[in-house]
């Protein structure tokens, strides 16, 4: 496995922007489609904790998913919202890239030029 990985989904423009300064960068890559090979819970988890985000930090709020599940209810458990985003992969800010076990959401895409400094 690469050193290098990014959690990708083609049709998110800031996903394919990430994807195209990886490959400037000249290192190999991992490219995982997160929307066609959904994460467990435990990649999931353990993405968080390099992260350092809990899993209401990681979704999407502003997606239809995140209102018709009542996500923003403060009574639901991590546990919870980890298997919601596992179920519903789309709620996951994107795109993640890690490098060796340091992550980092990719939002501006430039951000992810911190994990090569």
């Amino acid at each position: 496995m690469s050193a290098v990985r990014i959690y990708h989904n083609p049709r998110c423009s800031k996903s394919r922007q990430a994807l195209a300064l990886l490959e400037e960068q000249g290192e190999a890559f991992e490219v995982i489609n997160y929307i066609e090979n959904p994460m467990d819970n435990a990649t999931i988890s353990d993405l968080l904790v390099n992260l350092g985000l809990s899993a209401r930090e990681l979704m999407r709020k502003g997606e239809d998913t995140y209102k018709e599940l009542n996500l923003g209810n403060e009574e639901l458990s991590e546990a919870q919202l980890v298997q919601a985003l596992a179920d519903y992969p789309r709620l996951i800010e994107r795109p993640i890239v890690i490098k060796d076990n340091r992550a980092i959401i990719a939002r501006p895409p430039e951000k992810l030029l911190e994990l090569f400094s």
